[in-house]
């Protein structure tokens, strides 16, 4: 097997390997940094505030979790990234 080939293949398994961990990752971030949040404001019922109709509760809850998620999701992205990099090189 050519050289290239190899590396191909080596960038394929960096790719997949990295992907199924991302997802873990991400997947992880999405149910760990609501109860983090949570946490950080004991006295505040977010459920409780957005049943109750209180949009700015459910706008910050919402974008401080998603704009967590998207940080994993890039981090991931680069690592991932920079598997494919080392394997292709």
């Amino acid at each position: 097997m050519s050289e290239v080939m190899q590396n191909i293949g080596w960038a394929v398994v960096f790719a997949v390997v990295g992907g199924i961990v991302g997802l873990g990752l991400v997947a992880f971030a999405a149910v760990f940094l609501p109860r983090l949040i949570e946490k950080f404001t004991p006295n505040l019922d977010e459920e409780k505030e957005i049943a109750r109709g209180n949009v700015a509760v459910g706008e910050y809850f919402g974008r401080v979790v998603g704009a967590s998620i998207l940080g994993a999701s890039l981090i991931v992205a680069a690592a991932v990234l920079g598997g494919l990099i080392a394997a292709l090189h």
